[in-house]
């Protein structure tokens, strides 16, 4: 399966979807990560790393690609009370 990780472009938004132990995991089991240049910039985690995890180099990831697309969403604050 190839899979897409996009860079995070919300303001202060430091986090990436993966990392690269979860590139290595993935790509140890037979599949494809693209990740978008800078993708893990903000978190501390360079280009570099994800390369040497197996990741493939891609300067723009987009959900127009096809690509199942592994994203970060914003943290619900309000849940339901439970019943």
């Amino acid at each position: 399966m190839l899979v897409g990780v996009p860079r995070e472009v919300k303001n202060h938004e430091y986090r990436v979807a993966i990392t690269p132990a979860g590139v290595r995991e993935l790509t140890g089991r037979g599949h494809q990560v693209l990740l978008e240049r800078d993708a893990g910039a903000g978190a501390g985690l360079p280009d570099d790393e994800f390369v040497a995890a197996g990741r493939l180099v891609q300067p723009e990831v987009a959900a127009a690609h096809g690509l199942p697309v592994v994203a970060l969403r914003d943290v619900v604050d309000d849940l339901p009370a439970p019943r």
